[in-house]
């Protein structure tokens, strides 16, 4: 059995994880999915797919809490979980990669995973690293980050100074880490002996391609650890291609008719962050009397709207964003490659450091620009988007990119990685049909949801 992890505060680590499931039963795999529970399990939902609930459930306040804990918005001395939360979380996994006879673990940011697979003896694989890659800061090609790392004195640094010393410093980093080793020492397994570390599982989906990371297929799939003792033993990549949401949803009614518009669209879909940060946005670019489509998803901003800004819930962005003119996101992996693989130019407000890699990464490529989180409510953020509006090279940038995103199976192959891994190349899948359970974090299943249709 394969489990799946998806974080659901996030749409992007649950639409991600969809990906990854159709592409498993597909091939005819033994697949569960299992969440600490958020707002965004309603995708799970819609898209018919059977999942269990560890827990009782995080509610909308606890998932805004955990986006405000998170890696860049977040104080770099906590875990985003307590200890208590990491200890009962981890049990539980436990009990339930045991119960259900699970041989491998795949995890988009439901970071107890790092542990309860060390407790069972299971291999974990991830696919949330993005950017933050062992190869990219190696090579020195991460960003100076848009927002402080806990590097030392670092406001006072210049900004290629505090470039060199991030990469060099990158795999030393253990900001984020200190309840998980807490909590490790605790259960006597390994824990967590870098923040890159809580980045990679023992394979970790390198979920892009080699024309806009800027390093080769060998290079990636055939790395090593130059320090080892900062990973998980054994850590691995693999180069597996883009991952992105492309959630069977309808464009409602009213976003068709204010696509179908006259005029330029801006399309701001800053999702997992806090609304202020949208509201700041969205003021800097009203002077550009563009049209303006807001993705608010679980935040109230209807009071923005006015005969030049709408806006709508969630969307699917693979629909709507190659009907519009340029993408404003928070720079993750799954937004950015979303914008690219629609030919779509894109400007990245990062909240964190993977962020800032995968915008910088665009934009060296020539499809995108980077507005840093203190001046996405300023001119410059207008200025950026006229400038981009303006210059068709930003267009062009982005179709070469999008003809090399069309080349490569992403869901696939990562499918194809977790299956060699488990050797379960191929059987029939008996548990995709299952009803929703809820297992309460001390391994106890409390309840049992209604039952969900099989994808």
């Amino acid at each position: 059995m394969i489990c799946l992890m998806p974080n659901c505060c996030f749409l992007s680590e649950t639409s991600r994880m969809l990906e990854i499931y159709r592409a498993l039963v597909a091939r005819g795999a033994r697949v569960c999915v299992v969440t600490h529970g958020g707002t965004h399990e309603r995708v799970l939902t819609d898209a018919g797919v059977p999942y269990d609930v560890i827990g009782a459930g995080w509610n909308r306040a606890r998932c805004e809490a955990f986006v405000r804990s998170i890696p860049g918005i977040g104080p770099p001395d906590q875990s985003m979980w307590s200890d208590d939360e990491i200890r009962a979380y981890v049990e539980a996994e436990a009990v339930y990669f045991r119960e259900h006879a699970v041989r491998v673990a795949v995890t988009g940011w439901t970071l107890t995973a790092l542990l309860s697979t060390r407790v069972v003896g299971i291999p974990l694989v991830t696919e949330h690293a993005g950017s933050m890659l062992p190869p990219v800061f190696e090579r020195g090609l991460l960003p100076a980050p848009s927002g402080p790392v806990g590097m030392p004195l670092e406001r006072w640094l210049p900004q290629p100074v505090r470039r060199r010393m991030f990469n060099a410093g990158a795999d030393r980093l253990s900001i984020y880490t200190g309840g998980f080793n807490r909590v490790a020492d605790e259960l006597g397994v390994p824990g967590v002996p870098s923040f890159p570390a809580l980045m990679l599982g023992d394979l970790s989906l390198v979920t892009d391609v080699p024309e806009v990371l800027g390093i080769s297929r060998e290079g990636i799939d055939s790395w090593t650890p130059r320090h080892p003792d900062r990973y998980r033993p054994g850590a691995r990549l693999r180069y597996t291609g883009p991952l992105y949401a492309k959630l069977s949803v309808p464009v409602p009614e009213r976003v068709e008719r204010f696509l179908a518009g006259p005029g330029p669209i801006v399309y701001v879909a800053i999702t997992s962050s806090p609304p202020e940060l949208v509201r700041a946005a969205v003021g800097a670019l009203r002077p550009l009397h563009v049209r303006i489509l807001v993705a608010a998803t679980v935040h109230d901003l209807t009071d923005l709207e006015d005969e030049n800004v709408h806006v709508a819930g969630v969307l699917p962005n693979h629909e709507v964003m190659p009907r519009v003119d340029l993408a404003v996101t928070a720079g993750g992996q799954g937004s950015v490659q979303a914008a690219l693989a629609s030919g779509i130019p894109l400007i990245g407000i990062p909240l964190q450091p993977e962020q800032d890699a995968n915008v910088a990464f665009a934009e060296r490529q020539g499809a995108a620009r980077l507005v840093p989180q203190e001046a996405a409510g300023t001119s410059a953020l207008a200025r950026s988007a006229q400038e981009m509006l303006a210059d068709p090279r930003y267009r062009e940038n982005a179709r070469r990119l999008q003809a090399a995103f069309a080349k490569v199976d992403g869901p696939g192959a990562a499918a194809d990685a977790i299956l060699e891994l488990t050797g379960e190349a191929s059987g029939e899948d008996k548990g995709n049909g299952r009803p929703a359970q809820r297992l309460e974090a001390g391994g106890e299943i409390r309840a049992r949801a209604a039952e969900h249709p099989t994808a």
